[in-house]
């Protein structure tokens, strides 16, 4: 993602097939990692004592916490892919979190989710105009949406929610009335079986029946449909003729138009379609969360949503581990507080020890250096106290955030014309 504009496109075209990058580890390193991960967790929650490290009930949580974030994420990926940067995300969700709950609490959560996402795309479209049609700088333009949706959702709040029958359901300038639930999914006999499994606390096999459990204990049904928005962003943008003409925007308008492609209906497309992804995750937060629409209930979990993104190097997969990890430590400050934090404050250790170690193999003397040193310190914390102050607590996700985005930084890639102005025809 890039602050700055400059009105020439990137001169190069797009690589041949047979000459790019492969893309993605291969399943057996992939297993091999997930496998390391569990034995490493299992291992600290041994050690530890901390049974709740890895339980059903935690990872039930990070999920739910995970969602919105990744949605976010997802928004900003289908827009940067096009070549648009979307820093209004956050004002689309507020924009969500409104449209759900003002028709929520009249009619269906049904009805809610879907106003979610008609006003999230309708914040996309408002940042569509003004960057691709007007030329507005992109990062100007996203701050205008968010300050736009904020001011408008307040205003509206107190017309519609501060009188009448609004009122006298329970609603007020600041919040709707409540909505009714939307259904829970929970797979019968296999969680109880796993939840059996999980409280004998035997060693990995304990670990991987919470986990499991976790992911088929009442699970929201917009929780589903957004692994399903995932994967299907996955398939659509990398193995479809859209996705290709799309990710060409992104890439090389010049060289995409040349070849017949209508930049400018592929990026508003993609917009729209990030502005309803937004809309999505505000509309989980005012109909799974809270049940209601609340002033300020995003919390920035737009800008989170643009950091998983990066982390994800723009790709759904990546932008999933992104948004878990913030989720899984957001889930662990609240759910556990101080004591169970303290216990990840190893599993910190181990890992900046291992980063250490690959650091110094590979030749990069400070920064292997440096890990080793945040590795010492983290250990003696954890050495000398029996849990983390609450002070600390609550920046765990953030701090956990700055951490694993400042150690992938060096292995990102974004569309090459992610936020250049383009205007067509200037390819002729």
């Amino acid at each position: 993602m890039t602050a700055t504009m400059t009105d020439a496109p990137p001169p190069a075209a797009p690589k041949a097939a047979g000459a790019r990058r492969r893309s993605g580890r291969p399943l057996g390193q992939t297993l091999m990692i997930v496998a390391g991960a569990l034995l490493l967790v299992a291992a600290v929650r041994v050690i530890t004592g901390s049974n709740q490290l890895d339980s059903a009930g935690q990872v039930s949580a990070a999920l739910s916490l995970a969602v919105p974030i990744g949605l976010a994420g997802l928004a900003g990926l289908w827009s940067e892919r096009s070549g648009v940067v979307n820093i209004g995300l956050e004002g689309m969700m507020i924009l969500g979190t409104f449209g759900a709950g003002w028709i929520g609490w009249q009619s269906s959560p049904w009805l809610g989710l879907l106003c979610g996402i008609a006003f999230g795309v309708l914040g996309g479209l408002v940042h569509a105009v003004a960057t691709v049609t007007f030329g507005v700088d992109h990062i100007v333009s996203g701050v205008a949406v968010n300050l736009l949706a904020l001011g408008a959702t307040q205003y509206l709040a107190k017309l519609f929610f501060a009188g009448g029958k609004a009122a006298d359901a329970g609603g007020n300038p600041k919040q709707s009335p409540p909505a009714d639930a939307l259904p829970n999914v929970t797979v019968p006999g296999l969680s109880d079986g796993l939840a059996s499994v999980e409280h004998h606390h035997w060693f990995l096999v304990s670990d991987v029946a919470g986990i499991l459990g976790g992911l088929v204990t009442d699970l929201s049904v917009v929780t589903l449909l957004a692994v399903l928005l995932f994967a299907g962003s996955q398939w659509v943008l990398w193995r479809t003729p859209f996705g290709l003409r799309l990710r060409s925007c992104g890439e090389n308008p010049v060289a995409a138009e040349s070849l017949g492609v209508n930049v400018y209906t592929y990026k508003y497309a993609a917009v729209a379609i990030s502005g309803g992804l937004a809309g999505l995750g505000g509309a989980f937060l005012a109909l799974v969360t809270s049940h209601t629409y609340l002033e300020g209930q995003t919390g920035g979990r737009g800008y989170i949503g643009l950091a998983a993104m990066i982390f994800g190097n723009w790709r759904p997969g990546g932008l999933a581990m992104g948004a878990s990890l913030f989720g899984y430590s957001d889930a662990l400050q609240l759910r556990n507080g101080g004591v169970t934090v303290h216990a990840l404050l190893l599993l910190l250790v181990v890992l900046l020890a291992a980063l250490a170690g690959w650091k110094l193999y590979r030749k990069a003397v400070w920064q292997g250096a440096l890990s080793a040193v945040a590795a010492a310190l983290i250990l003696v914390w954890y050495l000398l106290t029996d849990e983390v102050p609450g002070d600390f607590v609550g920046a765990t996700p953030y701090v956990v955030t700055l951490l694993v985005l400042s150690l992938s930084a060096q292995r990102l890639r974004m569309p090459k014309a992610d936020g250049l102005r383009y205007r067509k025809g200037q390819g002729k």
